[in-house]
C-alpha cells in the first residue's frame, strides 16, 4: 500500500496537480519531434495543395493527417487503401440512398435518423479505426450538403469532390508516412520497452551507489511514466506478430509501465539506506539490464528470484513492489523458447474480421448507437427549426467526438469543450482579428498553419489524458479558417461554426455524461470485474471438440480479454481528471486496480498455454487422469475468479477453497507420476509448472481483493 500512500498528498490540490499534470504531458520523450514533425508536414501539404487546386472540403483531409496513426510500411499502404475504399463505399452509398428519398421530405428525414443511427453502430463495431474514420467523415459532409436547397446536380458534385479531397489526403499523406518510416530503425515495440528498462535501470542504481538522484534521470523517468503505454499497444494492435506474440508483448509493455510508474514515485520518498538496501538496489538493477538485454537480443528473460525476506521489506518503500514487479516480467512469456518463437496452431489468426466478433450480440453497441443517434439527431433538429445552417457543425461535432467516446469518461468532454473554444475562439477567431487581415499571400498562411498545427500535434501525443484535446483543437481551427478558399474576413461565419461545435459538444455531454452518466472509477471497476469473469470463462474452454471452432472461439475471447486490459488502462487515466468527495478513495482504487491488472495479465498468458493441454492440440495430449484432474482445477479457478468479481462490485462469494484443493490435486499427480507404469514426461512436467504458476498467483490475488 506505500503506492497509494504516496500518490495521494501529491493529488490533494487541484491546481498543484494541475500544473504537475501539464508539465508531464507536454515533455518532451524521444521520438515525439519527429512524430509531430511527420504530422505536421502531412497536414500542411494537403491544405497547399487543396487552396491551390481550389478543392473543396480538404480540411477533413488535414485531419486524417492527424488522426490516421504512424505505422509500418505494410499498415500505412493498408490504411491509405481502406480510407480511400471506405470513402467510396459511403457515397456510394449515400447518392443511391439519396435517388430514393431526396423528393420525400419525411422519408428523407426518416433517413437522416437512420443514417445517425448506422454511423455510431458502425464506429462502435468496426474492427479497423481508419475504416471507422473515413466512414464518419462521408456522413459528417454529407447530411448537412444534402440540406441545401440548391439542384441535386449541385450536390451530386460536391459529393464527387469529397471524394477528390479524400484521395489527395490519402497519397499525401501516405507519401510522408512512408518517407518518415523509412527513416526509423528498429523494433518499434522492443525499443521503447529497452529506453525504460535503461531509464529504471540507471535510477536504481543511483540508490545501489548511495548517491543522490541525478535530476537528468528522474525527470526521464517521469516523461516515461507520463507518456504510459497507450503509444506501445496501439502499435501491437496493428502489428504483423501473431495474436499471441502481440499479447505477450503487451503484457511485457504493461508489466514494464508498471515498473516505471513506481519508479517515478521512489524519488519523492523519504528513506534511509542501509547497506543491505545497497544490495537489493544492485541486484534489482542488474536484474532489469539483464531483462533489457535479452529482450533486445530476442532472447527469454530467464527467471528471477528476489530476497522477500519480511524484515527487509518494509526499510524501503515500493522496492519489494519493484522487485515482485520486475519478476513478472520473465513469466509473461510462460515457458516460451524465444520472444518470436513460441507459436502453436491457435497463433494463426482466424480469418480478419470487418466487425467486432461480439457485433450482434453485446447490447453496449446498439447503446452507444441509440445514444449517439440521438444527439446528432437533437442537433440536427435545432439547427433545422431554428433555420440556422451556420451550426451545421453541430452534427459534424457529434459524428467525429464519436470517434472517442467508447469507453470514455467525465473528463473527455472537459477536453472536448476546452479544445474547441480554445482552437476555434483563440486560435481560430483571435487570428482573424489579430493576424490574417496583415496576411497578403498563401506563404504568410502557411506559416500559420504549421504553427496551429504543430502545437495541436504536440498536444495529440501526449499520453490518452489529454491527446483529444489537441484532436479537437485542430478541429476547430480547420473548420474556421480552412473552409473556403480565401482568407475568411467574416467573424459571424467563425461563430457559427464554433457555437456549432459547442452545441455538438454539448448535446454529446447531455446525453452521454447526464442521461447515462458513470463516472471512470465506477467503469475502471466493472470493466476489471468482467474482465476477470470473462477470464473464468476462458479457463473453462474448450467446450467444442471440434478444434476449429474452438480455436476461433477462444481467440475471439481472447481478444476480448486482451481489449479490456487497454479499457481499463485507458480508465486508470480518466480517474486521474475526475474530481470530488470520492476522489482519494478512486485514486487509491486505482493504484490497487493497476497492481492487480499486472497480476490478472500474467494469469491470462498463462491460461493461454494450458489451452493447449485442454485442446489437446497435437504435441499437447495428456493421459486421462491427469485431464480430469486439469478440468477440475480449471473449474475451481473459474471459480475463485468469479468470486474475486463479485466481492469488487459488493456481491457477496463464497470463501475460495482454491489453494486447498489444488494442494490435494498436486498430491495426486505426484503420486500418478510415481506410479510404476507411469511417468511424467517433460510436457507434464511443464503443465504442473503452469499449474504452480497459477496457483501462486491467484493466491495472492485471493488475499488482496
Amino acid at each position: 500500500m506505500a503506492t497509494i500512500a504516496q500518490s495521494l498528498p501529491r493529488s490533494s490540490g487541484p491546481l498543484t496537480w494541475f500544473g504537475q499534470f501539464l508539465k508531464e504531458e507536454l515533455a518532451p520523450y524521444p521520438g515525439r519531434a519527429a512524430l509531430v514533425a511527420q504530422m505536421t508536414i502531412a497536414a500542411t501539404l494537403i491544405m497547399i495543395v487543396g487552396m491551390t487546386f481550389r478543392i473543396p472540403y480538404i480540411w477533413q483531409g488535414a485531419v486524417y493527417a492527424l488522426m490516421v496513426s504512424r505505422e509500418n510500411t505494410r499498415s500505412t499502404m493498408q490504411s491509405a487503401a481502406t480510407i480511400f475504399l471506405v470513402t467510396g463505399i459511403g457515397t456510394t452509398y449515400l447518392l443511391v440512398s439519396m435517388w430514393f428519398v431526396i423528393n420525400v421530405p419525411l422519408l428523407h428525414f426518416v433517413w437522416v435518423i437512420g443514417t445517425f443511427f448506422l454511423a455510431f453502430y458502425a464506429v462502435s463495431v468496426l474492427t479497423n479505426y481508419t475504416a471507422a474514420v473515413a466512414f464518419i467523415n462521408v456522413i459528417a459532409l454529407a447530411i448537412p450538403l444534402w440540406d441545401r436547397h440548391v439542384p441535386a446536380e449541385i450536390n451530386v458534385e460536391d459529393t464527387l469532390w469529397l471524394c477528390l479531397a479524400v484521395l489527395v489526403a490519402v497519397v499525401v499523406t501516405g507519401a510522408v508516412e512512408l518517407a518518415f518510416v523509412r527513416l526509423q530503425q528498429g523494433d518499434e515495440v522492443v525499443l521503447p520497452v529497452s529506453d525504460r528498462l535503461s531509464a529504471v535501470a540507471n535510477l536504481l542504481s543511483c540508490y545501489a551507489e548511495g548517491r543522490t538522484v541525478d535530476r537528468g534521470m528522474e525527470q526521464k523517468v517521469i516523461r516515461f511514466a507520463a507518456l504510459g503505454t497507450s503509444l506501445l499497444r496501439r502499435t501491437l494492435r496493428r502489428s504483423d506478430d501473431s495474436p499471441h506474440g502481440s499479447v505477450e508483448m503487451g503484457g511485457i509493455a504493461a508489466v514494464v509501465g508498471r515498473l516505471v510508474d513506481l519508479a517515478e514515485t521512489l524519488p519523492q520518498l523519504s528513506f534511509d539506506l542501509s547497506a543491505s538496501d545497497r544490495s537489493r538496489f544492485r541486484n534489482l538493477a542488474s536484474t532489469v539490464l539483464s531483462i533489457r538485454d535479452d529482450l533486445m537480443n530476442q532472447r527469454i528473460p530467464g527467471l528471477v528470484h528476489f530476497d522477500n525476506n519480511p524484515q527487509l521489506a518494509d526499510s524501503v518503500p515500493l522496492l519489494s513492489e519493484m522487485e515482485s514487479t520486475a519478476a513478472l516480467i520473465p513469466q509473461v512469456f510462460a515457458d516460451a523458447p524465444s520472444v518470436h518463437a513460441y507459436t502453436s496452431p491457435l497463433d494463426a489468426p482466424p480469418q480478419q474480421r470487418l466487425l467486432a466478433p461480439d457485433a450482434f450480440v453485446n447490447p453496449d453497441h446498439l447503446r452507444f448507437a441509440l445514444k449517439g443517434c440521438l444527439a446528432a439527431s437533437i442537433c440536427y433538429l435545432i439547427y433545422n427549426a431554428i433555420a440556422w445552417p451556420g451550426i451545421s457543425t453541430a452534427v459534424t461535432t457529434c459524428l467525429l467526438t464519436a470517434l472517442s467516446t467508447i469507453g470514455s469518461s467525465r473528463q473527455k468532454q472537459v477536453l472536448r469543450i476546452t479544445g474547441a473554444m480554445f482552437g476555434g475562439f483563440l486560435l481560430g477567431m483571435g487570428s482573424q482579428i489579430f493576424i490574417l487581415p496583415y496576411l497578403d499571400s498563401i506563404a504568410g498562411f502557411v506559416v500559420l498553419f504549421l504553427a496551429v498545427t504543430a502545437l495541436s500535434s504536440w498536444f495529440i501525443t501526449s499520453s490518452p489524458r489529454l491527446s483529444y484535446f489537441g484532436i479537437q483543437v485542430a478541429l476547430a481551427f480547420y473548420l474556421v479558417n480552412l473552409n473556403e478558399f480565401k482568407i475568411q474576413t467574416s467573424l459571424a461565419v467563425a461563430r457559427d461554426r464554433v457555437f456549432g461545435i459547442l452545441l455538438g459538444l454539448f448535446i454529446m455531454w447531455l446525453v452521454f455524461d447526464q442521461f447515462w452518466s458513470v463516472s471512470a472509477a465506477v467503469q475502471m471497476t466493472r470493466t476489471f470485474a468482467s474482465n476477470m469473469r470473462l477470464l473464468a470463462q476462458f479457463a473453462r474452454e474448450p467446450i467444442s471438440n471440434d478444434v476449429r471452432n474452438a480455436s476461433e472461439r477462444s481467440y475471439s475471447l481472447r481478444e476480448t480479454i486482451n481489449s479490456n486490459f487497454d479499457r481499463v488502462r485507458d480508465l486508470t487515466g480518466g480517474v486521474l481528471l475526475e474530481f470530488g468527495p470520492s476522489r482519494e478513495r478512486d485514486l487509491a482504487l486505482r493504484e490497487r486496480i493497476i497492481r492487480w491488472q499486472a497480476q490478472v495479465r500474467m494469469l491470462f498468458l498463462t491460461e493461454i498455454a494450458l489451452w493447449k493441454y485442454r485442446a489437446q492440440l497435437p504435441g499437447f495430449e495428456l493421459p486421462t487422469a491427469l485431464v480430469t484432474q486439469q478440468r477440475q482445477f480449471d473449474e475451481d479457478f473459474a471459480l475463485t475468479m468469479e468470486g474475486m468479481a463479485d466481492r469488487l462490485e459488493g456481491r457477496s462469494s463464497k470463501p475460495s477453497r482454491f489453494e486447498d484443493s489444488v494442494a490435494h490435486r498436486e498430491g495426486n499427480a505426484e503420486a500418478y507420476g510415481k506410479a510404476p507404469e507411469q511417468t511424467f514426461s517433460d510436457r507434464d512436467s511443464a503443465l504442473l509448472s503452469l499449474r504452480r504458476r497459477i496457483q501462486n498467483l491467484t493466491t495472492s490475488l485471493t488475499q488482496e481483493i
